[in-house]
């Protein structure tokens, strides 16, 4: 991995910070700031329960011989990792024996309504990952789906087709679990759910769909390694935190993440929830928002181009793709492209990505940093994982507030239940 602040940052800008990111980076290792019950996951790359992993590539490997789709229910932190993950690593259009569909996401009765409609009279397993065991979205449709599987299948063998996440002792599904007997993994107590992606709540799934977890895994583990520490000029990780905080403080209230792979879509999505959801408190914190380019430069790019000056970007770019194909002859050229010819579209694409940085930074005036990723893969990507991860730490204790709790959005909630009639509300 590579970082690019030039186009984005001063140097002396960045060693300004020197002194807070020591302060920091102590308190996350040493657990002592805001929140710090949920920082089980700085050392989980190392400390993961391998008696678990271990089942979880057992049973993984028992859904791909016996299963045709595998539901992922599960909301947020649930469910955003693993299908960023999955899309990031497999493609939006890859051909498996396991088809992965994710559900319990939304409450929108079209697509529930269809995805039990898919699922009628095939071969279905499911992975609930809810630590309650109560979160609405994921109840109604893990309810669904059991009627469902049940209906088709029998109580009995249904037992052997239902994976679930959750708390280790406590809680709706696990009490659950312990009565019907379901295979069980667990979200550790001081893990929250956007930082879960490299539990259960992600490997399981993952797994399924035949990825190397391990190797995820070990990336991480070199992440945790190279960006434990307090070094400014030389972590990475950190000059991302304290540039993302600069530009806060510096009248850019908003982060564009940029990728150009529509498969990477995902990872963005993953990105603004860990982002938004651990820093906006207190009337405090960077909107993040996502483009795809070149596809959002017919759609957005005007406003990113010459709109009003309030966002920098994020750009996150892998400059090997899995795939790669070429562009051909036409003997009429009537398009004009034969100047493309021979050409494959990974280099059309880097091309595409280095005349937009020069249009947006030095025509457009907007500040951009770069991550450069030599390719995709589960190493590559577990390493990405945790340095976003450890950067949304440093970066929200920047801004002096708890990264790990989420009390605005239990408002929302009060509210539907209220609405919908719910006991006590």
């Amino acid at each position: 991995m590579q970082l690019d602040l030039s186009k984005l940052i001063k140097k002396s800008d960045v060693d300004s910070y020197k002194e807070q990111v020591k302060v920091i980076n102590k308190m996350i290792d040493d657990k002592s700031g805001k929140g710090n019950d949920f920082l089980g996951w700085v050392d989980w790359p190392v400390n993961y329960d391998k008696e678990e992993l271990g089942r979880i590539q057992k049973d993984a490997q028992y859904v791909r011989d016996h299963f045709d789709i595998l539901v992922v229910c599960g909301i947020g932190g649930s469910y955003l990792g693993a299908r960023a993950a999955l899309e990031a690593l497999k493609g939006l259009k890859y051909q498996d024996s396991l088809e992965i569909i994710f559900m319990g996401q939304t409450f929108s009765p079209n697509y529930v309504a269809q995805v039990l409609k898919y699922l009628k009279g095939k071969n279905f397993a499911i992975n609930v990952i809810s630590k309650s065991g109560t979160t609405t979205e994921t109840s109604i449709s893990f309810r669904l789906l059991k009627e469902l599987l049940i209906s088709q299948i029998g109580k009995e063998a249904s037992r052997k087709a239902i994976y679930a996440t959750t708390d280790k002792a406590r809680g709706a599904l696990k009490t659950e679990c312990n009565k019907e007997g379901y295979a069980t993994y667990v979200l550790p107590d001081d893990i929250g759910g956007r930082f879960s992606v490299l539990t259960a709540v992600g490997l399981f799934p993952l797994a399924c769909a035949g990825l190397d977890v391990q190797a995820m895994l070990n990336g991480a583990a070199q992440a945790r390694k190279d960006f434990d520490n307090e070094d400014l000029e030389n972590n990475i990780c950190y000059q991302y935190a304290v540039s993302r905080d600069y530009m806060y403080r510096h009248g850019k209230p908003v982060e564009l993440f940029v990728t150009y792979e529509p498969q990477f879509t995902q990872i963005t999505e993953w990105l603004k929830q860990l982002f938004g959801e651990s820093e906006g408190k207190e009337k405090k914190g960077l909107l993040p928002d996502s483009v795809t380019f070149s596809t959002d430069l017919h759609s957005l790019g005007q406003f990113v181009q010459d709109g009003s000056p309030l966002l920098f970007e994020t750009i996150l770019f892998v400059d090997n793709p899995n795939e790669d194909i070429v562009v051909p002859h036409d003997d009429e050229d009537l398009d004009g492209l034969n100047y493309l010819e021979g050409k494959n579209l990974a280099f059309v694409n880097k091309k595409a990505f280095e005349g937009t940085l020069k249009a947006h930074t030095e025509d457009g005036g907007v500040p951009c940093g770069i991550i450069n990723l030599d390719k995709l893969n589960e190493y590559n990507l577990g390493y990405l994982f945790y340095f976003f991860m450890r950067a949304c730490a440093m970066s929200a204790y920047l801004l002096d507030v708890n990264p790990f709790n989420q009390p605005g959005v239990e408002i929302y909630k009060k509210n539907m239940f209220h609405l919908l009639g719910k006991k006590g509300y």
